[in-house]
């Protein structure tokens, strides 16, 4: 991916391009208020010192959530609005946050969020959206064994939120230790090196909310992520009764 770019950025290798509306797919999809028991959930693991919680702040001061639209139109559970001049008033705001090319769009009416994606995306029975632009060569990975891979991450509104082809440096992470963000983890394990695929994460598969996280809102994030290598780890004495993973 271009590195900080004055325009929209070019699309992955192989993703295509934006389709008529007519191919376009809607995802429905509920992001109830918060309340009740909350779930805890940790953020993605980068490496042994950062996490993707600790310099998410950005969602917390970028735009927010695209708002329900209030104009003419179809009647629908919470009011009226038109779903095409949203999808082009959001297009704006993507435009202007330099997103992606064929980045999805999120439609909001009250607490429920349609996610409007060209039609070649699937849906898993976890409500995870992803699309494979590349689907690479290998075995997937397994638990315990470590996954190295670039990603870049999106808010809503197209806003990027961090990448590790900007830091220089990909992301290393042994696969089920708790480390991931559950929808992130859902996506991984099914990936192969060399693969490159788009994930659309629901707010319930997502990091938590609170001060503590950054987190000010319950919104879905889209994360471009192409796997690099799949390697096993094992523990090894090293000197006396000092022991350490490796993974070769």
């Amino acid at each position: 991916m271009n590195t900080l770019p004055s325009t929209r950025q070019p699309l992955p290798p192989s993703l295509p391009r934006s389709p008529n509306t007519a191919h376009l797919r809607l995802h429905g999809s509920e992001s109830p208020a918060d309340g009740g028991t909350k779930k805890t959930r940790r953020g993605l693991c980068l490496s042994s010192s950062t996490t993707l919680l600790a310099f998410s702040a950005a969602i917390a001061t970028s735009a927010p959530p695209f708002p329900a639209s209030a104009a003419k139109g179809k009647k629908g559970k919470g009011g009226y609005y038109d779903e095409k001049r949203l999808l082009e008033q959001n297009r704006k705001i993507q435009e202007a946050n330099n997103a992606p090319e064929d980045f999805p769009n999120f439609i909001r009416e009250g607490f429920e969020v349609k996610v409007v994606t060209t039609e070649d995306y699937v849906t898993s029975n976890s409500g995870l959206i992803y699309l494979d632009i590349e689907v690479g060569k290998g075995d997937t990975p397994k638990d315990g064994q470590q996954v190295t891979f670039h990603y870049t991450g999106y808010n809503e509104s197209g806003r990027r939120i961090d990448s590790t082809y900007l830091q220089g440096t990909p992301a290393k992470i042994r696969l089920g230790n708790k480390a991931l963000v559950p929808g992130f983890e859902e996506g991984l394990r099914d990936m192969r090196p060399g693969g490159k695929r788009r994930m659309i994460i629901p707010p319930e598969l997502g990091p938590p909310v609170g001060p503590s996280t950054f987190f000010s809102s319950r919104q879905f994030e889209v994360f471009d992520v192409e796997v690099l290598d799949v390697k096993s780890c094992e523990r090894r004495t090293i000197v006396g009764f000092y022991s350490d993973v490796v993974c070769n």
